[in-house]
């Protein structure tokens, strides 16, 4: 007789620094600025100081009704983006959620632990299910926060204590209650059937900026429900990019000063300006004190090109060579795969599952 499996991870845990797990899904073209800002340069400096796991949620995207070679294309391109970002596949481990099945299979038994209510309460399928109506909302719409629950348990280290063990999971404000959800099914999972999983920690990254539609600067930048004037995309072409600088919403008067009631745009803008080139919005009001909203836009405008172009000139050459993003994403799902599939013993092992043997 084999002996039972020791906890998921352990030998990950052995390290001194944390794990870090996120996700993004591939359902756009491109990322746009506020992912970059809101997410993704973190998940590159996090790259040297976390175990970190980032992974392009494909399960996630085909919630709503998809094409598949459209599904396929944007998948590589996620990953070529993340890859023309700074992400090292040698640091961190890159790779598509579909090509680690553990995720799928963890999240059945963590459903089963689920209370309907529970699901149902979830505040964004509530808000995507009131828009869509019963008849264009899915069962996976439905538990899409198990699978997301799934997707960051999975990559638990072992329990125990100290720095070395802690899971981390970056989160904005819409993230949260799911989070919560991750921690209540963790802490249910490891009350009946025996400590397996760490809880997981919202991690809001240094340097994370919200970033709102140019457009409508009171609601956020999103490829779901900002128009297409009033989002950056990170590989569109320099000239429809620098028009939509040019031609954000402002306010009234000409002053560069950063109020969020009274200049709701002008303080979108500061905070761009500010997060990419790392000057504090008190010093861009003194710098712009005087010079009106046309110099301003301007300079942003050039910032912002010179910062996207560069990442946009790396991921088509990246494109080009479809071998080099398979042999990546090959090597992201191996290692994904090793950490998953000890966890899944351990899950197997605890909730009872007949083992297949040696």
């Amino acid at each position: 007789m084999s002996e039972a499996p020791s906890t998921p991870a352990a030998a990950d845990a052995a390290g001194a620094v944390p794990r870090v797990l996120s996700g993004i899904q591939p359902t756009a073209d491109s990322f746009h600025l506020g992912n970059y800002l809101g997410a993704l340069r973190q998940w590159v400096s996090m790259q040297d100081t976390h175990d970190a796991y980032y992974c392009v949620v494909d399960l996630h995207a085909i919630t709503i009704e998809h094409d598949p070679a459209t599904l396929r294309r944007r998948t590589k391109v996620a990953v070529a983006q993340l890859l023309a970002m700074g992400l090292d596949p040698d640091r961190a481990t890159v790779f598509v959620q579909s090509q680690v099945p553990e995720h799928a299979e963890l999240a059945w038994v963590l459903s089963c632990l689920t209370g309907f209510g529970e699901a149902g309460r979830m505040t964004q399928f509530k808000d995507k299910s009131s828009k869509q109506g019963t008849g264009g909302t899915t069962v996976g719409l439905f538990t899409y926060p198990i699978l997301q629950a799934a997707d960051i348990l999975l990559y638990s280290p072992e329990p125990g204590e100290g720095e070395g063990r802690a899971l981390r999971v970056p989160v904005g404000e819409d993230q949260r209650q799911h989070l919560e959800l991750t921690r209540t099914l963790a802490q249910r999972f490891n009350h009946r059937f025996g400590e397996t999983f760490v809880l997981p920690e919202a991690h809001i990254p240094p340097g994370a900026a919200k970033i709102t539609d140019l457009q409508e600067p009171d609601a956020k930048m999103s490829k779901s429900a900002s128009s297409p004037q009033g989002i950056i995309d990170v590989l569109e072409e320099p000239g429809p990019m620098r028009k939509k600088i040019m031609r954000a919403v402002t306010d009234t008067g000409s002053e560069v000063v950063y109020d969020e009631e009274k200049k709701a745009g002008v303080t979108n803008l500061l905070r761009i300006y500010s997060a990419l080139e790392g000057t504090s919005v008190a010093d861009l009001e003194r710098r712009y004190e005087g010079a009106g909203y046309g110099q301003f836009k301007k300079d942003l405008a050039q910032l912002v090109l010179d910062t996207f172009t560069p990442i946009r000139e790396r991921t088509l050459k990246l494109l080009d060579d479809e071998a080099r993003l398979d042999r990546v994403l090959a090597h992201g799902a191996g290692r994904a795969s090793e950490v998953a599939a000890r966890t899944m013993d351990v899950v197997r092992d605890r909730v009872g599952f007949v083992g297949r043997g040696s």
